[in-house]
């Protein structure tokens, strides 16, 4: 037991000696995880969807709501980007609605933090437009709890906070309660009489969300994955309930350093005004498909075909 504490304490004071080096910098490999239920539940009972139409929109939610992103940091700052990977034969590029879409699933773009100044900046392509967001860090108000668990090898504690839902992140959305019983009426009533709704009229989004954090001290930068930060110890592992983000590697010190700096194309607009540009071109997308009383919603390409 003796033995175990010290060489916890010699590998700290290692970690602990390199963050404080004048050219540290690390890199940490996160997989996010986004739970598509909600969405899959939607489609369960449509008799108008054939087993390989299905099969063939597991794979492209799939592919939106399972990402890789890299996390290149430094004392003070970080990139945190997702991983480029190659389509698959026949798959083709990603096209202008798979690029926004992926914008909307927390992926495209660089996302920069500077924990010193407490601003961030990151640039995201909506509707053919290029943005530049640029604001303040998110203020959380964490509470260290006492629970702790092993991540990759390093020892986690555990931290909850609450923050605000952005309504340009789709990932937060929610099936509504009420349409859930809508949904077992409809499937109750003769084949062609059942009513037709836009697919987004059946989510809605919380006004907020309780955020689960795990963080090392052994890393001692508060630096974590997207926009987490200001905890005492680098973010392994986050959590809303719907998506989980949790780190697979880590590099410190590597000879390659990363230039991270903040990205410069795209308009540039804050945080609240994209958020408003998204809902109000959702909002038009919803009563354009309304007024054509399609039932399919917002149909966007994943790809060239």
């Amino acid at each position: 037991m003796l033995r175990k504490t010290i060489l916890s304490f010699v590998f700290s004071a290692l970690a602990f000696a390199n963050v404080h080096a004048q050219d540290f910098q690390g890199v940490a490999v996160y997989e996010s995880k986004t739970s598509t239920s909600d969405f899959k539940a939607r489609f369960e009972g449509n008799k108008d969807m054939t087993p390989d139409m299905q099969k063939m929109i597991e794979e492209r939610m799939k592919k939106m709501f399972e990402k890789t992103f890299i996390l290149n940091f430094s004392k003070t700052t970080s990139i945190y980007k997702e991983e480029e990977k190659l389509d698959a034969p026949g798959q083709g590029g990603q096209g202008g609605g798979a690029r926004m879409m992926s914008s909307m699933m927390g992926g495209g773009g660089t996302n920069f933090k500077n924990i010193k100044d407490k601003t961030y900046a990151v640039d995201k392509e909506f509707m053919g437009k290029e943005f530049l967001v640029k604001d303040s860090l998110p203020n959380y108000a964490w509470k260290l709890e006492g629970e702790t668990k092993l991540i990759g090898g390093y020892n986690c504690f555990k931290a909850t906070t609450v923050r605000p839902v952005s309504q340009a992140d789709f990932r937060n959305f929610r099936p509504r309660k009420e349409k859930k019983e809508e949904a077992k009426d409809e499937t109750k009533k003769p084949e062609g009489e059942a009513k037709k709704t836009n697919f987004m009229d059946d989510f809605e989004l919380p006004k907020e969300v309780t955020i689960t954090a795990w963080y090392t001290p052994e890393i001692p930068i508060s630096q974590g994955p997207e926009n987490y930060w200001g905890l005492p110890g680098l973010i392994l592992e986050v959590s809303d309930g719907k998506t989980v983000v949790l780190c697979s590697k880590i590099v410190l010190n590597s000879k390659e350093k990363a230039e991270i700096k903040a990205p410069t194309n795209g308009k540039e607009i804050s945080q609240k005004e994209y958020d408003e540009t998204v809902t109000k071109k959702m909002e038009e997308f919803r009563q354009m498909n309304q007024g054509r009383g399609g039932n399919g919603g917002m149909q966007i390409r994943m790809g060239r075909q």
